[in-house]
């Protein structure tokens, strides 16, 4: 009999007869079936350091600016992927390889913390290089910015350190942390939860904590602001997997995977991913973790180490509510958007058009366009290369007794597939896969394989392939004596 095998929903955590699939590798969830998640290319020049951070800053009058960060420089990059140096004079000299640049956006200024210098400043159409922000603001692991109010989290102040410690300047005025009768400059300390390992702005401020999550909602004088335990008992185990889009935090706590709006912390990996990633995650490299946000295709995307010390990505699909992972091809992943580019200079990055890798109609030579890149090494890297070899693997079909996989007709748009098969009698056998077969002119794969149990891998083919939707097999029971 034939019969059609949706891809449904990617769920590792649950076993294959469920009828999830068992598989969606370096491919992305959509409203129907999967689409392809395009490969990191390098972008920029090299750099005199590996680097660990990017961020974009933009003014209301479209003055783009991307920069990015290693240990000790900070840099420049412009809409070709040239690099500058940006850095205050001197540089700067981390107290650990862990307190990597963290950037936030005032105003029209650009601020960032490495935990060891003083809080850097660089103004958006102004400023040549960055500079101490001012010489109240305190040391701190963490920053963002709440209504009009740069906030910092975990502070070093007088040699002290204050690990639960949040601490805000005053309104509008991000060089002045004096609180007094005329300024709301202050701080509060958080008694419960733990450290505090993140924090996120916007309208109202949440601080994540090892084992709380607090709200901090502007009230004004006397108080500033007022904290509220949202979450007793659930926190973030890596400061570095946080990510926001539109007021929503997502993040990685002690138990998987979770999102915060403010209000309530809801699960989005139970029983579906949870399981599967602290399997393979290298849990003592959660420092190394980096999440970023893809807005046009409404992802999620956590990088991370796994036990083969290979850099994987796992990503969610906040919209359909669906999982997918991939292979990285980075070290660190962020959103970020180009600056303005002068095409005149692309030879200082490749002395060939044709070897140069984003074709010069990408968004990334037009200044102000969001791209999702990340770092590798002392490069900067964007994903707007050509789509990753991805991989889909059905769950078991059981048709009843031992019928034989006679034929196979991937629907894929725009494009086509390789098929594989592997049929077992038990589901105590481990599967093993049969040689790959690629569909013919008329998008049939002819395959032989019996068995009580069927699993088909189908590989997407086409450089323009855009959603695999399903799998047309045909079953046919075998004849008896």
């Amino acid at each position: 009999m034939a019969q059609r095998i949706a891809f449904g929903e990617w769920m590792p955590d649950q076993p294959g007869l469920s009828g999830a699939l068992t598989d969606a590798k370096n491919v992305v969830s959509q409203a129907v079936g999967y689409g392809p998640l395009p490969t990191a290319a390098t972008f920029s020049e090299e750099a005199d350091e590996n680097l660990t951070t990017l961020v974009a800053g933009k003014t209301p009058v479209n003055n783009t600016k991307l920069f990015a960060a290693g240990s000790t420089k900070i840099y420049d990059v412009s809409g070709i992927g040239a690099l500058t140096d940006v850095s205050k004079s001197g540089g700067y000299t981390p107290n650990s390889d862990s307190d990597r640049f963290r950037f936030t956006q005032f105003g029209n200024s650009i601020i960032g913390t490495n935990y060891s210098d003083p809080m850097q400043s660089y103004t958006l159409g102004t400023s040549t290089e960055f500079d101490d922000l001012s010489a109240s603001a305190p040391l701190c692991k963490f920053l963002t910015v709440v209504r009009d109010f740069v906030v910092v989290a975990f502070t070093t102040e007088s040699s002290t350190v204050y690990p639960a410690r949040v601490r805000w300047s005053d309104l509008n005025d991000e060089t002045n942390w004096v609180s007094g009768a005329t300024s709301q400059a202050d701080y509060q300390d958080i008694a419960d939860g733990g450290q505090i390992v993140g924090i996120r702005g916007g309208e109202f401020g949440l601080v994540f904590m090892e084992k709380a999550i607090h709200r901090m909602s502007y009230i004004g004088t006397p108080l500033i602001f007022q904290f509220d335990n949202i979450s007793r008992g659930k926190g973030c185990i890596a400061a570095s997997s946080i990510a926001q889009v539109q007021g929503v935090s997502f993040f990685l706590s002690d138990d998987g995977f979770y999102m915060c709006d403010g209000q309530n912390v809801t699960a989005i990996g139970s029983e579906k991913v949870d399981r599967y990633f602290f399997a393979n995650a290298d849990e003592s490299a959660f420092e190394t973790m980096s999440a970023a946000i893809d807005p046009v295709r409404k992802l999620v995307i956590w990088n991370y180490k796994d036990i083969f010390a290979q850099r994987k990505l796992i990503i969610y699909n906040f919209k359909t509510q669906k999982w997918t992972h991939g292979d990285a091809g980075t070290d660190y992943i962020s959103d970020a958007s180009t600056a303005a580019s002068d095409l005149e200079d692309l030879d200082s990055i490749s002395a060939s058009i044709d070897a140069l890798p984003v074709s010069l109609d990408s968004v990334l030579y037009i200044g102000g366009k969001y791209f999702l890149g990340g770092t590798s090494g002392a490069y900067v890297m964007t994903y707007n290369g050509t789509p990753a070899t991805g991989q889909i693997i059905t769950g078991d079909i059981d048709a009843g007794g031992r019928p034989v996989v006679t034929l196979a007709r991937p629907q894929i748009d725009n494009g086509s597939a390789t098929v594989s098969v592997v049929s077992r009698t038990t589901l105590a056998e481990q599967p093993s896969f049969g040689t790959a077969v690629a569909a013919d002119s008329e998008n049939r794969v002819s395959l032989r394989s019996n068995g009580r149990y069927h699993r088909l891998k189908v590989v997407p083919t086409g450089d323009n392939w855009t959603t695999a939707i399903a799998i047309d097999v045909d079953i046919v029971g075998q004849g008896g004596r």
